[in-house]
């Protein structure tokens, strides 16, 4: 299976992402993970992107996310499945990643939505407290940082959500639930598959 999990920040995406990995054995496809590899690897253009990016608390644009999911998505492993987080987070994205999966041979089989208010991720990401960048003293989850990130979620969700409910493969969660419930919620629509 081709499982992406979408939500704001703060849903609990790469918490149920690992719990249902783990249970249903495929690896997890992270955006944060290929920007941290091509920064460490990668000594043109599209790694300097990433680390400046990184060292900036940005996300990288979707021109070099492109590139980087790309890259993986025709990778070997791919076609037997995998578990998404953090990509897609906009229409353009969803559209890409449809077009590249059925280049490659297969496609996105669940869109898992973690229904979240706004309210409850700001609070979450504010206990969260995490720093920009390891050794940073200023805060990633500032006040500040988490509503324009949080604004620049909320602008996309719309049109993502509609996407992905019209080719029928949407599924929502209560990401407001207990971790446990959410994650027995997710089971449960798996196993419909």
């Amino acid at each position: 299976m081709h499982i992406v999990f979408y939500g704001p920040e703060g849903s609990g995406k790469g918490t149920q992402a690992k719990l249902l990995a783990t249970k249903i054995h495929l690896p997890i496809l992270t955006s944060g993970d290929l920007v941290r590899d091509a920064a460490a690897t990668d000594d043109g253009v599209i790694g300097d992107t990433c680390r400046a990016a990184l060292s900036g608390g940005r996300y990288v644009a979707d021109s070099e996310m492109f590139v980087l999911w790309k890259r993986r998505l025709k990778e070997q492993d791919a076609a037997h499945g995998w578990i998404m987080d953090g990509f897609p987070r906009n229409i353009d994205q969803a559209k890409f990643l449809d077009e590249k999966t059925k280049k490659y041979g297969y496609q996105v089989d669940r869109v898992i939505y973690l229904k979240l208010s706004q309210e409850e991720s700001i609070r979450r990401l504010a206990a969260r407290a995490r720093p920009l960048h390891a050794g940073s003293t200023e805060l990633h989850d500032s006040p500040d940082r988490i509503q324009k990130r949080l604004a620049v979620y909320r602008e996309n969700e719309t049109r993502v959500l509609a996407y992905y409910r019209k080719q029928g493969i949407l599924v929502e969660i209560n990401g407001e639930q207990s971790s446990q419930q959410v994650h027995e919620d997710i089971l449960a629509s798996i196993k419909h598959e």
